[in-house]
């Protein structure tokens, strides 16, 4: 655990009891504070009290007296649609409000840092889509170069549940927009922004908004090293904005589908090959071509984005290439499920946006497509360009019907359900086929969450498999 420092004597009120609020509460009771906790959750509310975490309602006349800062989880909205009642009486009451990411880079340090050989050092890691993937490879990359490695944030564990950090080890968060937007402190020794597109929208107030929320982690947190997707005009502009000059190696800018040039440090995946350029002369390529655990091009773009950070960090080509070859790939992204009678069966049930979905459709041929569930704004029209390697879509979810009016010329069957899904893709699917589930949909409608719409998927495919 991380204590939170501090805070000794101090009352904070910790809002959400989910997995990094309670983190949370506790690292604040081990540094001193006296934690009151609160969710809107009866549930959520009654296994928090059995940790032993005192409950404090918030909304009862004279909750903020003698509180010194609220703690806020990520899901919690503090401005856009519209301010939580909770936030905004912190903001009458004067109170500052924070989050677990502000009270892990405040509290991080300590003084056994002065007796290491090399400081501890933070990889963080934002952007729309792959952040979870690129995450999970650099802490595979640096765990199989032998180095001390955690991995928290938005994937695994919360940051104030991690063990101290010991001499020479790096810590890999993934951090959200939510996480990004509201922390007071922002430090990360090497801060990656893998790319930009439309997704949560209304809680950033438009895109505006949302590329703002990214921003903070390197106009804030002043990184040594910036790793930079240029692929979107947002981040060309990060990576102007943090170049003092052309050729400043402390950025690295990373690039998919096309060559980047110029005096500067550049790491791209073109026509399946990783390549790496410094001061306008080659230092390395990889052909990622027959990598399983990456396929696709957004994949070659995670890779890149992965192998930037590890070599920002003194790893060698050789053995990055080595680790990125026995990646297994993360669950629900790009998973590949089985294979049977020639029909492979891959599950991406991460793929809730447009952007990620059409990725995801841009890595296979001869796709059975299974799509749906709560459809965001726009629904699917803007994947009607890349349909051409579809065979046939499988209509899931609430909005399935909507979907199906998009769909233009493109072969497609209403199932409802993921079991009649996978069962008449199954059915249909020849030789060479692949049954892909890419929602381009939230999973709320019929799943708590995209993790459990992936395990159905994969329990409805192990049934085709046997």
């Amino acid at each position: 655990m991380i204590e939170v420092r501090g805070v000794a004597g101090a009352c904070v009120a910790v809002l959400g009891l989910g997995r990094s609020g309670v983190a949370a509460a506790l690292a604040l009771q081990a540094g001193g504070a006296r934690a009151l906790c609160w969710d809107d959750s009866p549930e959520a509310r009654a296994a928090a009290q059995g940790r032993g975490l005192e409950l404090h309602d918030l909304s009862a006349r004279g909750a903020w007296e003698g509180v010194s800062r609220l703690v806020v989880s990520p899901g919690i909205p503090h401005l856009y649609p519209a301010p939580n009642a909770h936030i905004a009486a912190a903001w009458a009451a004067g109170v500052p409000v924070d989050n677990d990411i502000g009270l892990f880079f405040r509290s991080l340090a300590t003084g056994e840092w002065d007796r290491f050989d090399q400081p501890p050092r933070v990889v963080a890691v934002t952007g729309s889509n792959g952040k979870s993937t690129t995450s999970a490879l650099i802490h595979h990359i640096l765990e199989s170069a032998g180095r001390r490695v955690q991995l928290a944030g938005n994937i695994g564990r919360g940051v104030l549940d991690l063990d101290p950090p010991g001499d020479g080890e790096v810590i890999v968060l993934e951090l959200s927009s939510y996480q990004t937007e509201l922390a007071r402190a922002l430090t990360p020794d090497v801060a990656v922004f893998t790319n930009l597109s439309p997704d949560h929208l209304d809680r950033h107030g438009g895109m505006g908004g949302y590329f703002a929320a990214k921003r903070r982690l390197f106009a804030e947190g002043g990184p040594d090293r910036a790793v930079i997707g240029v692929d979107e005009a947002e981040g060309r502009y990060l990576a102007n904005q943090m170049m003092e000059a052309p050729g400043d190696d402390r950025v690295i800018r990373i690039a998919s589908g096309r060559k980047l040039s110029g005096p500067g440090w550049d790491v791209f995946a073109r026509k399946g090959f990783l390549c790496e350029f410094r001061k306008t002369r080659q230092i390395a390529a990889i052909d990622l071509r027959d990598i399983a655990g990456l396929p696709g091009v957004h994949n070659h773009q995670n890779a890149c984005a992965a192998y930037a950070a590890a070599r920002s960090l003194g790893l060698s080509p050789r053995v990055i290439e080595a680790a990125l070859r026995d990646f297994a790939g993360l669950p629900h992204r790009s998973q590949r499920i089985g294979e049977k009678n020639g029909v492979i069966y891959v599950n991406d049930s991460k793929a809730t946006n447009v952007d990620s979905a059409e990725k995801a459709l841009q890595a296979f041929d001869k796709i059975r497509w299974i799509a749906g569930g709560l459809g965001k704004d726009g629904g699917i029209a803007a994947l009607r360009p890349h349909l051409g390697r579809v065979e046939k879509a499988y209509l899931i979810g609430h909005s399935a019907r909507d979907f199906a009016l998009q769909l233009g010329d493109c072969p497609h069957e209403i199932c409802e359900t993921m079991a009649r899904a996978v069962q008449r893709a199954a059915q249909e699917a020849r030789p060479g086929d692949t049954v892909l589930l890419a929602p381009a949909a939230a999973s709320f409608d019929q799943y708590p969450n995209f993790e459990k719409r992936g395990e159905d998927f994969m329990a409805r495919v192990a049934e085709q498999l046997k």
